[in-house]
């Protein structure tokens, strides 16, 4: 049973890899120092979004629209930490 907490603890690590990356991502498309127009940028961009899509949907339908600032990858991040503390407290308990 550890072994499948070790793995559900690398899933959620890399999920949080995931949503780290799309958030620095969109911070510097918003500053205009990567382009979305340019094919490598759009296709990281696309596979990101896709992978996180269904992720963020069902936090978005959740949270009321805080006037343009999308809050839902804070919330991600939040629940991926949580669920880190818990498993690694119980971990010892399987």
């Amino acid at each position: 049973m550890g072994s499948l907490m070790q793995i559900l603890l690398l899933v959620l690590d890399v999920v949080w890899f995931f949503v780290l990356a799309q958030v620095i991502m969109s911070w510097l498309v918003q500053f205009e120092v990567l382009n979305l127009r340019q094919p490598i940028v759009y296709q990281i961009w696309s596979g990101l979004q896709r992978i996180l899509e269904p992720i963020y949907a069902p936090i978005r339908r959740i949270l009321p629209p805080m006037g343009g600032l999308d809050f839902t990858p804070l919330v991600v991040i939040l629940v991926i930490a949580a669920l880190r503390i818990i498993i690694r407290n119980n971990i010892y308990a399987f």
